[in-house]
């Protein structure tokens, strides 16, 4: 079949800022060169005709009975898309789509925002419409909380859509506003690691800690004018922890002070500091283990193996946790080495091997006419 456009978005890793998004911190992600790509054509209908690299499923949607589609495995995102962008006024034109998604599932490199954030900007593209990055992120963050029903922050389809080729985003989650941060390792790179243990949002206990954390806010208030977590500097909530239970604390102090290390972490990229943000990533993943529990014997087994690596300044899982991956930093020469080191010891210690990828940072939304 013939297409007329080939949209992109990208897959994300977040180098540091994890579980604070919504909490109203910043988060320090970045794009990924591996991308969901959409091919796509009009069809003059009102069906949407969607099939599949991945699988031989192929499925017609009916642009006037969307909310039917919700339980339906791999059309459920698109169906939630489409709904998504026409109660938001925007026009929903039948179509011919194929989806290809190169971002490894359930790997917590956010393969659902890449797959909404291009397919939004597929459906503006065959209508005619300007390409919002901005609005298509919040789009697909709504498809995904009221249509998945995951609960998610706005940072992975927020980075999916607004990704810029060697640059971080440092993105402010409350006012939704970011700066790019030129992103050059010098002599190191960013390796991720796939643990390979499936995670699911839903599944998981991520809307658990989401409750423990406005527990915590809710007894900070008792004491602070604050309207969300990231307000609370480290020295108040030192002062204040007593009037949280010891989880609910804990859940508390892995927020503020990640805070905290994501504005160091930026500091030290202006300044072209790798050995600072390899040791911040350290505290990180120390802080999402010991304090927020999300990590599991999994990461915890390839973090703690790459910063034991001669060659490694720094590394920590990335994304949700409960599974996924880990992001490390590596140095160009050592890569082999490392994944070597690390893959041999992790298959030893969990019975199955992980996945590495070397994977750029590149631009977010691409829109091609073919």
């Amino acid at each position: 079949m013939k297409y007329d456009y080939k949209v992109t978005a990208a897959g994300r890793v977040n180098i540091i800022g994890e579980h604070v998004d919504y909490c109203g911190g910043k988060v320090f992600p970045a794009a990924l060169s591996m991308k969901n790509t959409v091919l796509v054509k009009a069809n003059g209908g009102d069906r949407i005709n969607l099939s599949w690299t991945t699988t031989d499923f192929t499925i017609s949607l009916d642009i006037n009975e969307l909310e039917k589609y919700a339980g339906v495995k791999y059309a459920n995102y698109i169906a939630g898309c489409a709904l998504i962008w026409k109660n938001a006024g925007h026009k929903l034109l039948g179509c011919d789509m194929l989806q290809d998604c190169k971002v490894p599932f359930g790997s917590g490199l956010s393969s659902s925002a890449a797959i909404e954030v291009s397919t939004l900007a597929a459906f503006a593209t065959i209508a005619g419409e300007k390409i919002d990055k901005k609005e298509i992120a919040l789009l697909a963050q709504k498809a995904e909380r009221e249509y998945a029903k995951v609960n998610c922050g706005i940072m992975d389809q927020y980075a999916s859509a607004n990704g810029l080729k060697d640059h971080a985003l440092l993105l402010d989650c409350k006012k939704i506003e970011h700066e790019y941060v030129p992103f050059d390792l010098g002599g190191y790179t960013l390796v991720i690691a796939n643990c390979n243990k499936p995670h699911n949002l839903v599944e998981s206990k991520y809307n658990e800690r989401r409750a423990e954390t406005e527990e915590a806010l809710d007894g900070l208030k008792t004491v602070l004018k604050v309207d969300c977590l990231a307000e609370v500097s480290p020295e108040q909530f030192e002062k204040y922890k007593y009037l949280l239970g010891e989880k609910v604390a804990d859940r508390a102090e892995h927020v503020i002070y990640e805070c905290a290390r994501v504005n160091e972490a930026v500091d030290a990229m202006k300044k072209g500091d790798t050995e600072t943000l390899g040791k911040l990533l350290n505290e990180s993943h120390a802080s999402l283990k010991n304090k927020y529990e999300v990590t599991g014997k999994e990461l915890d087994c390839l973090a703690e193996t790459a910063q034991s690596f001669p060659g490694c300044v720094g590394s920590r899982m990335t994304g949700a946790g409960f599974g996924g991956c880990t992001v490390s930093i590596v140095d160009k020469n050592a890569v082999k080495d490392f994944e070597k080191f690390v893959g041999e010891k992790y298959e030893k210690t969990i019975g199955y091997p992980a996945t590495f990828y070397e994977a750029s940072i590149d631009d977010g939304i691409t829109i091609e006419k073919i």
